[in-house]
C-alpha cells in the first residue's frame, strides 16, 4: 500500500520464526533503501506504537523498518493465551534473530541496523546473529533491579513483581496487563521469567552461561549506541550502563534529558511517541 501523501510504501506479512509465524508492517521509502531497520519493540508494546517513527524513517531518513509483534502477543497470538509457554529468551533469541533474517532476505545489499527499545535491545549481547548486524542502537534498555528505581516508583515496581500482579498469573494463567494498567495481556510464562531477572539481587546476567548464552557482542567490532533518559524511573541510566558493559568497552553511552529536546519528559516509554519526535534525530545520529 502507497501513502500517497507521504510516500510511504507499507506492507503487512506475516514471518517465519522458530514454529511461529509472526506479525509484522513493512514501512519502507519508494526509492531502495540503503540501510534497513528492525525495531525491537519493549516488553508489552505491541508494534503498532512505533507506526509514526517508522512512517518517519521511511519518509524523512530513506530507510526501510521492519515493525512485528513476538509470539503469542499482540498481532502474533496464535491460540489461548493461558496456555503460552513462550518465555522472553524465546522473543530474544529466536523471534528477533528470524524478523532480521526477513530483512536481510527482502533486502540482501543494505546495512541492517537494530533499534531495540527496552527488552528489544538487552538480551543483544547473547544472540545468535550479532555478527549480521552492522549497528545496534538501544534506547532505554538496561539490566535493571528493584534498587534501581527511584521511589516512588519502587513501590509499584514492587507491587507488579511481589503483590497482585503475580497473584492474577497464577489465577489466569497470563498476566492480564490490560486489567491492571500495564497496557496489554503476557504470556505467564513471560512475566516469569522477566520477574526473575528484574528481582535478582544482580539482575539476569548470572543466568548467561545456564538459560541463556555467553556475551560475545566485542568480539564482533560491531557498534552499539546505548541511550538513556534522565527521566526514565523504570531503567534508570545505571541499570542501561550496566548492561553497556556487556556490549563492551567500545559502546558509546548517551545520556539525555528532556529538556534539551524542548520536551517536558520522555520517561521509558516516550522515546517514541509522536508528541516526543524532537528525540528521533539524535537516536540515529
Amino acid at each position: 500500500m502507497l501513502d500517497t501523501q507521504q510516500r510511504v510504501l507499507t506492507e503487512d506479512f506475516r514471518f517465519p520464526s522458530g514454529p511461529a509465524m509472526l506479525s509484522a508492517r513493512l514501512y519502507r521509502p519508494v526509492s531502495e533503501p540503503e540501510i534497513v531497520i528492525v525495531l525491537n519493540s519493549a516488553t508489552g508494546v505491541p508494534r503498532d506504537y512505533y507506526r509514526y517513527f517508522a512512517q518517519w524513517l521511511a519518509e524523512e531518513q530513506g530507510m526501510a523498518c521492519l515493525t512485528y509483534d513476538y509470539r503469542d502477543f499482540g498481532h502474533s497470538l496464535s491460540g489461548d493465551l493461558n496456555k503460552s509457554t513462550v518465555t522472553m529468551a524465546d522473543w530474544a533469541l529466536i523471534d528477533m534473530p528470524a524478523a532480521r533474517a526477513e530483512m536481510r532476505r527482502r533486502f540482501p545489499k543494505a546495512k541492517q541496523w537494530t533499534i531495540g527499545h527496552s527488552v528489544g535491545a538487552m538480551l543483544g549481547p547473547v544472540q545468535p546473529d550479532i555478527g549480521q548486524i552492522d549497528r545496534m542502537i538501544g534506547v532505554c534498555s538496561g539490566l535493571v533491579t528493584l534498587k534501581d528505581h527511584p521511589w516512588p516508583y519502587r513501590a509499584l515496581a514492587w507491587l507488579f513483581w511481589y503483590g497482585h500482579a503475580p497473584l492474577l498469573a497464577r489465577l489466569l494463567g497470563y498476566l492480564p496487563g490490560k486489567a491492571i494498567g500495564f497496557g496489554t495481556d503476557l504470556p505467564a510464562s513471560v512475566y516469569w521469567q522477566w520477574r526473575k531477572w528484574c528481582t535478582a539481587p544482580l539482575n539476569y546476567v548470572p543466568e548467561i552461561g545456564l538459560d541463556l548464552p555467553a556475551a560475545k557482542w566485542s568480539e564482533t567490532g560491531t557498534p552499539a549506541d546505548l541511550f538513556a533518559f534522565e527521566d526514565d524511573e523504570m531503567v534508570p541510566p545505571d541499570a542501561v550502563w550496566r548492561l553497556a558493559d556487556l556490549y563492551g568497552p567500545d559502546t558509546k553511552q548517551h545520556l539525555l534529558s528532556a529538556s534539551e529536546f524542548g520536551l517536558t519528559e520522555v520517561g521509558h516509554i516516550g522515546a517514541f511517541a509522536r508528541r516526543n519526535a524532537a528525540v528521533w534525530p539524535r537516536l540515529i545520529a
